[in-house]
């Protein structure tokens, strides 16, 4: 077989350059090693930034986000007991974000693929780059038996952490920048409405909650718990008891509970991989770098790489700046690392890390303090949260 870009993951990030390219007539294969019905099961963030929205319209894939997606233009931060709206539409200039589900995104990706008769192979096993320093890459891999050979011209891996491409760097090449939290969100989803029209992040003594949704009828909540905590500890009744001492009295009486449809805990990591290209190679998403989810960055990130990655390849196919390959991994991560940046403030900030009242709680509440009680703090955070603008391609 052979194709022009052969993609290696079928998330979101893998799904939305494929639907790019293929509407650009650059022919592309994706390669998922889990089964459709197991990516659409993963339970993911919501918040979409305003360029995530508009290249998925470049992409031709925004009719169900039209019609279910919820603009939100802003979110409060429960500090000290009290709610601090942030104004995202007054502080940016009109700017907002639109609620609406990742595995929606996922899902109307998929659709869209299907619809255009785009090849993906789902359940692609032992799938293996080669020659990635070379101008004649491929791909091997297996596939209901048997054994197959991709030959492209260039490699985008979106597999994710856990994935091979990464892997396909030298080591004396590849830099690894990474911090690990010593705690996690436990989240619940489940069909009730949400406490509030917009995000609440709170920060309390016992430890970071936060209010969010899916839809008018279905919310998702976290709470922080160790790192190294368990669902299976949770009951439902003992998940909303704690939600509700972490939240202001106010948003607490007006909480409705419910069954919980799905229970997770989710580690916090900050980690980037430099760089994020090598010869005919590109990484995107997870598979260069993740985000703790404070601040709702981590999806929005990987479109991020997403625009460039196809700016990149619209340079190459229709203009023959095959030299613009080079800048991709630096033009991506100027604005990865200014978003890591920004997940990173969020979480040192909202999260309790000590038992007792030391320096970095104080230094804590004199940081939020500050910020929230600043029209300049409160655009900054709101100038982050809607999104910075995606980062140009030079040349």
């Amino acid at each position: 077989m052979k194709t022009q870009v052969a993609i290696i993951g079928a998330g979101p990030s893998g799904l939305l350059l494929g639907q790019l390219l293929a509407v650009a007539g650059i022919d592309n294969v994706i390669l998922e090693r889990r089964s459709g019905d197991y990516v659409l099961s993963r339970i993911r963030a919501g918040v979409l930034e305003q360029g995530t929205v508009d290249l998925l319209r470049e992409a031709g894939v925004d009719d169900n986000l039209n019609a279910h997606g919820l603009i939100h233009d802003g979110f409060d931060i429960a500090f000290n007991g009290e709610r601090v709206r942030i104004d995202l539409a007054g502080l940016t200039g009109g700017k907002h974000v639109t609620v609406y589900g990742q595995t929606e995104v996922t899902r109307d990706l998929m659709n869209a693929r299907e619809a255009i008769g785009a090849t993906t192979f789902y359940e692609a096993d032992k799938v293996k780059p080669h020659a990635i320093d070379t101008d004649s890459p491929y791909v091997t891999f297996n596939h209901k038996g048997q054994k197959y050979r991709l030959d492209c011209a260039y490699v985008a891996g979106c597999d994710g952490f856990h994935g091979v491409s990464r892997t396909c760097i030298p080591e004396d090449r590849l830099r690894i920048f990474e911090r690990e939290y010593p705690l996690g969100w436990l989240g619940v989803l489940s069909d009730t409405p949400p406490v509030s029209d917009e995000l609440i992040y709170a920060t309390h003594d016992r430890g970071f909650a936060m209010c969010s949704m899916r839809s008018p009828t279905r919310s998702r909540y976290y709470i922080q718990v160790p790192d190294t905590e368990s669902p299976d500890n949770w009951s439902d009744e003992a998940f909303w008891a704690e939600l509700k001492r972490r939240l202001p009295e106010a948003v607490a009486e007006n909480l409705v509970t419910g069954p919980s449809i799905e229970k997770s805990v989710a580690p916090l990591r900050s980690f980037v991989a430099e760089p994020m290209q090598h010869g005919r190679l590109i990484l995107l998403g997870d598979a260069a770098h993740i985000v703790p989810p404070t601040g709702a960055k981590g999806l929005n990130l990987a479109i991020s790489d997403v625009n460039t990655a196809y700016r990149l390849f619209r340079a190459i196919y229709d203009r023959g700046r095959t030299d613009l390959l080079e800048r991709y991994s630096a033009t991506c991560l100027s604005r990865v690392w200014k978003t890591e940046r920004f997940s990173w403030w969020m979480t040192t900030n909202l999260h309790k890390f000590s038992a007792t009242e030391d320096f970095d709680t104080r230094m804590q509440q004199a940081e939020l303090g500050y910020y929230l009680g600043s029209e300049a703090g409160r655009a900054t955070i709101a100038e982050n949260y809607v999104g910075l603008p995606f980062a140009e391609l030079a040349g």
